[in-house]
C-alpha cells in the first residue's frame, strides 16, 4: 500500500527556537523586509521610465525590469544552497551586499548614460530581491506548524513600510541632482540596502546539519505531489499577473500624459496594498485554510483589470493597482502556505528554492512580454491578456480542492 502524502512527510518534527528568540528574528526579519522593499519599489518605479529613456529601441524600455526578474530567478537555486550548507544568514548579508552594489552600479548608469549597465545593476537588484524572498521562510524555521502561516504573514507586513519608503524615496531625491535624474535616488538605495545587513547580523536560526544537508525524499517525489503543484501554479499566476500589470502601468501612465508623480504615487498604494493585508492574512489562512485565500486573491486581481479597462484616468490606474496589491497579497501567501505543508525540516531551503525559481521564471516571461505588448498594442491588450493565466490559476485550485 502506498503512503498517504501525510505519512510521507510526518518523520521528522522541526526544531523549536525559545520564544524571544522567535521574536526576535520576526522583528529584524520584518523590518528588513521594509528597508529591502525600497530596492524592489525603486527598480519598478524607475526601470521602464529610465529604460525608456536610455534603451535603443522602445521594446527595450521595459527590459531593465525584466532583467530584474531575471536575476530573482537566476540567483534563487544559488541563494538555497548557500542557505542550505552555511545556513540562512550567511545569504540574507550576501544579498545585502548585492543590493549595496545595485544602487552604486545604477547610480553610475545613469551618470554615464549606459543602458546596458543599468540592466547589470538591475540583475543585481534582483538577487538582493531573491535573498529577500527567504526572509517570509526564514520566519518560520524554528516555529511550531500551527503559528507558522502568522509568522510567514507578520514579517511580509513588513512590505508596507516599504510601501511607504520606497516611492517617497524616489519623489523626495530623483531631483537632487539635476543633471542626471534618480542618480541620488540609487545612491540612497546603497545605503538602505547596508542598513538592512546590520539589522540581519542579529538573527538567529537553526544551523544546517549534516542531515540537513543530505536528508530529505528525492526532488522528483516532493514536485510531484498534488499540492505542492497546486502551490507552485497558484504561486506563479498571482506574481506573474501583479509584476505583468505593475511593470506596464507607470510606463502606460506616462504614455497617457499622466504626471510622474501620478505613478510614483499609484505605485506607492499598490505596494501599501500588496503588503497591509499581511497582517491578518496569516489569521484568514487559518480559519478559512490557504485555498480558499488563493483564491480570494485570484478574484481581486481580476477585479482590477476589469477596473483599468474601464478608463484611463488617474484614479482608474490607482484603483486598478491598489486591488491589485490586495489580489497578489491573499493569492501569494495562500500559495505560500500550502508550500509549507509540502515539505519536512530538512527539505525545507530545497523545496522552497524549486517553488520560488518556477515562480519567479514564470514572472520573468510576463514582465518580458508586457513591454512588448504594451508598445505594440496598447495598454487594453495587456488587460485583456492578463485574463488568461487567471484561468490557470483557477483551474489549479479546483486541483488542490480536489
Amino acid at each position: 500500500m502506498s503512503q498517504t502524502p501525510t505519512a510521507a512527510i510526518a518523520p521528522t518534527a522541526p526544531l523549536l527556537l525559545p520564544e524571544s528568540v522567535q521574536r526576535g528574528n520576526i522583528w529584524r526579519l520584518t523590518v528588513a523586509q521594509a528597508l529591502a522593499g525600497a530596492n524592489s519599489v525603486v527598480a519598478y518605479a524607475t526601470g521602464a521610465i529610465i529604460g525608456h529613456g536610455l534603451a535603443p529601441s522602445p521594446w527595450l524600455a521595459t527590459l531593465p525590469v525584466s532583467i530584474f526578474v531575471i536575476g530573482m530567478a537566476a540567483c534563487i537555486f544559488p541563494v538555497g544552497a548557500v542557505a542550505r550548507r552555511h545556513g540562512r544568514r550567511t545569504a540574507f548579508l550576501a544579498g545585502t551586499a548585492a543590493g549595496t552594489l545595485a544602487g552604486l552600479v545604477a547610480m553610475l548608469a545613469v551618470i554615464t548614460n549606459h543602458f546596458w549597465l543599468f540592466c547589470l545593476a538591475m540583475f543585481l537588484g534582483g538577487a538582493y530581491a531573491a535573498v529577500v524572498l527567504s526572509f517570509r521562510f526564514a520566519a518560520a524555521d524554528g516555529v511550531a506548524p500551527e503559528r507558522r502561516p502568522r509568522a510567514l504573514s507578520l514579517v511580509m507586513g513588513g512590505g508596507v513600510a516599504a510601501g511607504m519608503v520606497g516611492p517617497q524615496l524616489v519623489n523626495s531625491t530623483m531631483d537632487l541632482w539635476p543633471l542626471h535624474t534618480f542618480a541620488a535616488t540609487f545612491l540612497c538605495q546603497a545605503g538602505v540596502a547596508a542598513a538592512s545587513a546590520l539589522l540581519l547580523l542579529g538573527v538567529q536560526l537553526p544551523r544546517p546539519t549534516q542531515h540537513t544537508i543530505a536528508g530529505g525524499r528525492p526532488v522528483r517525489d516532493i514536485i510531484a505531489q498534488p499540492k505542492f503543484v497546486s502551490a507552485v501554479v497558484i504561486g506563479a499566476v498571482s506574481y506573474l499577473l501583479m509584476n505583468f500589470l505593475m511593470t506596464a502601468a507607470p510606463l502606460a501612465m506616462h504614455l497617457c500624459g499622466l504626471p510622474r508623480s501620478a505613478s510614483n504615487t499609484g505605485l506607492q498604494w499598490h505596494v501599501i496594498a500588496m503588503y497591509a493585508p499581511s497582517f491578518f492574512t496569516g489569521r484568514l489562512i487559518a480559519r478559512y485554510g490557504a485555498p480558499r485565500v488563493a483564491m480570494a486573491g485570484l478574484a481581486l486581481i481580476g477585479l482590477s483589470s476589469m477596473v483599468a479597462l474601464h478608463d484611463i484616468e488617474v484614479a482608474h490606474f490607482w484603483g486598478a493597482l491598489v486591488l491589485l496589491g490586495l489580489g497578489w497579497n491573499l493569492g501569494f501567501l495562500g500559495a505560500s502556505a500550502l508550500v509549507l505543508e509540502c515539505h519536512t525540516p530538512e527539505e525545507a531551503t530545497r523545496v522552497q528554492s524549486i517553488n520560488d525559481f518556477t515562480v519567479f521564471g514564470v514572472m520573468a516571461i510576463g514582465s518580458l512580454s508586457s513591454g512588448g505588448l504594451l508598445a505594440a498594442y496598447g495598454w487594453n491588450t495587456v488587460l485583456w491578456v492578463s485574463f488568461v493565466p487567471l484561468l490557470l490559476g483557477l483551474a489549479a485550485l479546483r486541483l488542490v480542492r480536489k
